[in-house]
């Protein structure tokens, strides 16, 4: 094989000069401004995609109580799990669609469900009857069409050179948190707006802070297709790994020589799979428990629990956007690999912190009603529309409005389960903050690396599926778990499973490297 010249460094840049004696990639100025117009595109695709997700996130308990009393916590769980399932549905397909078909055909169609799914969340409170389970399909079909990230990812790994992939990926991920960052921001902004907010009894439009997110959401998509059709064009990274050499021949480089099924590490890929649905199902826990935790822990009402969780949420988006940049950094410095395992220890601490101690207790909503020792129940009114009946033995009754706070006397174990500190779950989300990110991108960045010059929409569906799975399955798991058997079975297991994540990735340390490196050695 001819010797190849400036393919040494992985981060070496895209374009040399042809006159040097390390040759030149073969792509013009033109063909490069419009790959990473392209590619900027995708991040802002992804972008969005996650404010869809995390707008409403600290508001769709409160707001499913509003819409339907019947919804309780367990129910919780599969209106947040539904988003991910029906992101893990559509994965593979819109993956696969992506493989055989032109990549703007699945992003348009993916984006254009997830607008109408926005604009049937914004009404689901209009609806005659059943409003629980509207609002739990309007999430799944959210998610459904956020199965576009495979297309997404698979896109930017194909449109970018060796050199250029792990800051790609790493921009994508920066992207994903910013939408974090700014969903819970703006979700916390408009809790001005008020539970009532304004009415258009026209077209039965409520705009309040509940259903203003997801008009937004939908505006956002209108504006993202549009960007799309403008100014996104399809672009193949296997050129970008040609170079030209000392004699002026065009080359390529030992990814494109070796470029069969079953070159592939299979077991580096299944493993990266198991870990990244680790990653996500701890991280769906966290985000999910955090509305219904703060509210029982510290006798939160609903609106004070989006305000503060939002504000929370927020710093953490904040401090994963300065770890995203760091990361990109520490690649250069340390294996993909070794930060990846530094991920997961972070994530332990994290959750390891969250385990209750001491002697202090749960305030229990029951002793929040005030003066009824003379009567036999109060109906409680709570969120503006639900009705608690509280039986007391021989007594009259009495009606009052109030919003009951504390935790729920059904949950026997706040009875006896000490209470999360506020500081330790800052303390968490801070620990959390800085392994989940780190883990995240370097997952799919070493992902992307070990399938090679392969067309990646298929198997970055199963990835994007995986994770997909973990978010169906964490909230589900929180939701049963957590209500019966409070914070300590919740977060003891989740240690459990972090450290399995740990012992894991030590165990296939060898075998997680790229494709080039295993070529290589092989050859």
């Amino acid at each position: 094989m001819a010797e190849i010249q400036g393919e040494a460094d992985e981060r070496s840049p895209l374009l040399k000069s042809e006159s040097g004696s390390e040759g030149t990639l073969v792509e013009t100025l033109q063909e490069n401004q419009s790959r990473w117009t392209s590619i900027r595109i995708m991040y802002l695709t992804m972008f969005l995609s996650s404010i869809g997700f995390s707008i409403v996130m600290a508001s769709i308990w409160p707001f499913l109580q509003k819409v339907d009393n019947s919804a309780d916590a367990s129910f919780l769980g599969w209106v947040v799990a539904s988003y991910s399932l029906g992101q893990m549905v559509a994965s593979p397909l819109f993956g696969a669609w992506s493989n055989c078909r032109p990549r703007r055909e699945p992003l348009i169609i993916s984006i254009f469900i997830n607008v109408a799914a926005n604009i049937l969340y914004g009404y689901v409170h209009a609806l005659p009857s059943h409003n629980k389970y509207y609002m739990l399909l309007s999430r799944a079909f959210i998610g459904f069409g956020a199965g576009n990230v495979a297309v997404v990812r698979s896109y930017v790994a194909g449109a970018t050179s060796l050199q250029e992939r792990s800051a790609a990926m790493a921009n994508i991920s920066a992207s994903q948190a910013l939408g974090f960052i700014l969903g819970p921001a703006l979700q916390a902004a408009m809790t001005s707006i008020g539970q009532k907010g304004v009415s258009w009894k026209l077209i039965d439009l409520d705009l309040n802070m509940y259903t203003t997110p997801a008009f937004l959401g939908a505006f956002l998509g209108v504006a993202n297709i549009g960007l799309i059709i403008a100014l996104f064009r399809e672009h193949c990274g296997m050129e970008l790994n040609r170079v030209k050499g000392l004699n002026g021949n065009i080359q390529e480089i030992p990814e494109v020589l070796e470029n069969s099924f079953g070159s592939i590490d299979l077991i580096a890929v299944v493993t990266s799979n198991i870990l990244f649905f680790i990653i996500l199902f701890v991280f769906a826990i966290f985000e999910t428990i955090a509305t219904p935790l703060t509210m029982d822990m510290y006798a939160w009402t609903g609106k004070q629990a989006v305000l503060y969780n939002g504000i929370l949420l927020l710093g953490v988006g904040v401090e994963s956007i300065v770890v995203f940049m760091t990361t990109k950094i520490l690649t250069k410095r340390f294996e993909d690999r070794l930060l990846l395992l530094g991920g997961f220890v972070l994530i332990f601490l994290g959750f390891f912190v969250l385990l209750p101690w001491g002697d202090q207790y749960p305030q229990i909503q029951w002793t929040e009603i005030k003066n009824i020792s003379n009567y036999t129940s109060a109906e409680i009114k709570y969120n503006e529309s639900s009705i608690v009946t509280w039986n007391f033995f021989m007594q009259p009754s009495l009606s009052l409005s109030a919003e009951r706070i504390g935790c729920p006397l059904q949950q026997v174990w706040c009875q006896y389960v000490p209470i999360i500190h506020l500081s330790q779950y800052i303390l968490s989300a801070t620990l959390i903050g800085m392994g989940y990110p780190v883990c995240n991108v370097i997952s799919y960045t070493l992902y992307s690396k070990i399938l090679g010059p392969k067309p990646q929409g298929v198997y970055m569906g199963w990835l994007t599926a995986s994770g997909s799975g973990a978010r169906t399955f964490g909230p589900v798991f929180v939701s049963q778990v957590y209500t019966r058997y409070g914070p300590r079975w919740t977060f003891g297991p989740i240690c459990g499973i972090a450290m399995a994540a740990i012992i894991l990735t030590g165990s296939m340390y060898k075998r997680l490297i790229g494709f080039t490196i295993r070529y290589q050695r092989l050859q």
